[in-house]
């Protein structure tokens, strides 16, 4: 085995568009250095990119299919059943991501003879919050079932069979996770998307196969949990293969137990209090006004969320990043910090600059003109307020990533009643596009918070936040300009020219030479 023999710690201050040294810090001499690489972060990101989106590329080629060969009943408890499968991970507590960000900092710590022992611990807690899960959705059952659904006749018995087993996967589902998070605290993103893919592929296009023999829901619940125990057990052999240390033995330490379930607790928060503001939104219209009026806000609501594939792709690789270096080096912390910022912006921009631009001319073309007349103005706002929130995905992975769940989910409690109260009046004064106000005023505050928060954490960087509300200032200077010339074409014109001056400006200015040598070297 080759030993390198690094120099001194850097001990430099670097700006957040600064080249990183080609120094590694002495705190990073554990071997675990590599995990923080520029260039395995980009890779990464790109392999994150594939596996989010080819799974939904995959969805708009058979849920037509799907809805044609089961019947629009089948399909609503089916798209019930996968919906079950993603919420399946609120039983693992946080536990997943509490595991994530542990790892990655005794690894950043370089306490890799730790690791296995807190795996091992977070599995076997895993195990029997997914146990306690089943139970739990197995008697709920029957209610769900016949109650809140009034599932009828065949139908509902397929269906109550359905959730029995699915029940049962509860603990293989959530043990999944752990397992990838483990894989994504060792960088290890190309191994996670080489399963992510066929996985997600899976979910859509198994039901199809069941179709030429059968068209109960059963047998295709049943593929679908044979899918997931088939990944979970690749998983764990992976996970093996990456840390071989995993094998000698299975390990309970308690005192292992007390920091997961902190930092999962918080978590769990976030994760119920989250999709509450996403979703009560609809709620309120459709109390409010009416059922047509939730459609015309759901549509371009479902459109603007869309762009959360980006930040999720490139979050999920700088997570484990943050955690890890804010151990090593906090100056290497806050240049990675700065740097996802701006590519975050970098991406964003143009592309919410063509929503804002051509939102009704698009919507017209998709769903005709009365949609667009009474939606356009929903999608700008709400396509705004994407814009802001992705970017605050970024002060968010950092707080996380430091160890501090607790401030964001104390953040997400706070926030709940004061943007209900602004949802429910602006609603009830302005419509649907009040609605939306109020979701992108709500998105807006929180961004502003987390970005004061994170800086807390970091060296005293003053001069990424304020590029960063410069840049975001221009930004929506630029969007509330873009609807001023008058018909398509100069329209067009005058985005394309935006678009071409801001890709001259981003490659010349604010991407360093170190920068642009990294995005030519991506494959």
């Amino acid at each position: 085995m080759k030993v390198a023999i690094e120099k001194p710690e850097v001990t430099k201050t670097l700006s957040a568009g600064e080249e990183e040294p080609t120094l590694i810090p002495t705190r990073a001499l554990n071997g675990n250095g590599h995990l923080t690489s520029s260039r395995l972060l980009a890779r990464n990101a790109v392999w994150n990119l594939v596996g989010n989106a080819a799974p939904m590329l995959v969805a708009a080629i058979c849920i037509p299919l799907l809805i044609k060969g089961l019947g629009t009943d089948r399909f609503g408890v089916l798209t019930l059943v996968w919906a079950l499968i993603g919420y399946a991970t609120l039983f693992d507590f946080g536990l997943g991501r509490a595991l994530t960000q542990l790892v990655a900092t005794k690894l950043g710590s370089g306490e890799d003879d730790e690791v296995p022992t807190l795996v091992w611990t977070s599995m076997l807690l895993l195990l029997m919050l997914g146990l306690l899960g089943a139970v739990v959705v197995v008697s709920l059952t029957p209610w769900l079932v016949h109650r809140a659904l009034h599932v009828p006749g065949v139908l509902g018995q397929e269906t109550l069979y359905s959730l029995y087993l699915l029940a049962i996967s509860i603990p293989v589902v959530i043990s999944t996770a752990a397992l990838r998070g483990l894989l994504e605290a060792h960088q290890r993103f190309g191994l996670t998307n080489a399963l992510r893919v066929p996985m997600g592929i899976f979910a859509y296009a198994a039901p199809l196969l069941v179709l030429p023999f059968s068209k109960s829901l059963f047998p295709v619940v049943a593929v679908l949990v044979a899918g997931r125990t088939i990944a979970w057990g690749a998983h764990l052999l992976l996970c093996l293969k990456v840390m071989p240390a995993l094998r000698h033995r299975i390990i309970w330490d308690r005192t292992e137990v007390g920091p997961l379930l902190r930092f999962g607790s918080w978590m769990t928060v976030s994760n119920i209090v989250g999709p509450l503001m996403v979703t009560l939104d609809r709620f309120v219209i459709g109390s409010l006004l009416s059922v047509g009026a939730v459609a015309y806000y759901a549509t371009p609501y479902e459109v603007a969320t869309k762009f959360w594939i980006i930040p999720a792709a490139l979050l999920g690789v700088m997570f484990p990043a943050f955690s890890t270096s804010f151990v090593q080096d906090r100056n290497r912390t806050a240049l990675l910090y700065g740097r996802t910022v701006k590519y975050l912006f970098l991406t964003l921009f143009p592309l919410i600059l063509l929503v804002v631009a051509f939102a009704h001319n698009g919507l017209t073309l998709w769903l005709g003109a009365e949609f667009a007349q009474h939606s356009a103005r929903v999608l700008q706002w709400l396509a705004v307020g994407m814009f802001i929130n992705c970017l605050a995905w970024a002060p968010l992975a950092v707080i996380q990533g430091a160890g501090r769940p607790d401030l964001t989910a104390k953040l997400h409690m706070i926030e709940l009643p004061a943007y209900l109260i602004a949802l429910f009046w602006l609603t009830k004064v302005l419509g649907i596009e009040g609605a939306a106000i109020a979701w992108t005023g709500r998105v807006t505050v929180d961004a502003l918070v987390l970005f004061v928060i994170a800086k807390k954490f970091l060296p005293n960087r003053s001069s990424i936040h304020l590029q960063t509300l410069l840049l975001v200032a221009g930004a929506l200077a630029t969007f509330s300009l873009v609807n001023l010339p008058p018909g398509l074409k100069l329209k067009g014109l005058f985005v394309v020219l935006i678009i071409l001056g801001f890709a001259l400006i981003s490659w010349f200015l604010l991407l360093s030479p170190e920068e642009r040598d990294l995005a030519r070297q991506i494959p």
